[in-house]
């Protein structure tokens, strides 16, 4: 039985690897990326609140953790630039100065995405995601606002299934540059 856990990390990861990818692709007209580590912040809500409540059973897991283990799981999440709280969720990824040259960063594997620019500093987008290791193939659209090099804002749609039925996620991004060091967390491939 597929449970809506690991889906709802997925489509975190997804969304959070994918919003800086398409930054640059559409950016890059007018400025580049600043690359170094980037910190991106995201809200979602499901329609059927499955989501909610999956979230909410992990925080309640977590809590249940002796503080050793889950001061352990807690850095085995950072190590991988991830926090969850119960407000939202952060994923840190870092961009090499060779990416951010790119007109295109590469998102998520098996992820396609079309970019148009809607402004001088908007972009209204699409992708596509194949779904993996057990995890159904996801659908979005959204629209990002640039504040320069450092910053930007965008809201989405996720279309997916969770349960065996459809499931929209709508999502806020925040995202912002952290510093030119990525320290531990490597460049998005």
């Amino acid at each position: 039985m597929h449970t809506p856990i690991p889906r709802a990390l997925a489509v975190v990861l997804s969304a959070t690897v994918l919003g800086p990818g398409l930054w640059a692709t559409a950016y890059a007209q007018t400025q580049k990326l600043r690359p170094g580590l980037w910190e991106n912040s995201v809200t979602m809500k499901s329609q059927s609140g499955q989501l909610e409540a999956a979230m909410a059973q992990m925080q309640k897991s977590m809590a249940s953790l002796t503080p050793a283990q889950r001061k352990q799981m807690e850095q085995a999440m950072a190590q991988q630039g991830v926090s969850m709280g119960p407000s939202g969720n952060t994923v840190k990824v870092c961009i090499s100065p060779e990416q951010a040259d790119l007109d295109r960063i590469p998102a998520q594997e098996g992820c396609t995405q079309n970019v148009q620019r809607t402004g001088p500093n908007a972009v209204a987008m699409t992708f596509s995601c194949k779904g993996t290791q057990g995890q159904p193939p996801t659908t979005g659209e959204g629209t990002m606002t640039f504040q320069g090099p450092t910053a930007y804002t965008g809201n989405f749609k996720v279309k997916t299934t969770s349960n065996g039925k459809p499931e929209q996620i709508d999502m806020v991004q925040n995202g912002k540059w952290l510093a030119a060091d990525c320290g531990a967390i490597k460049p998005v491939r």
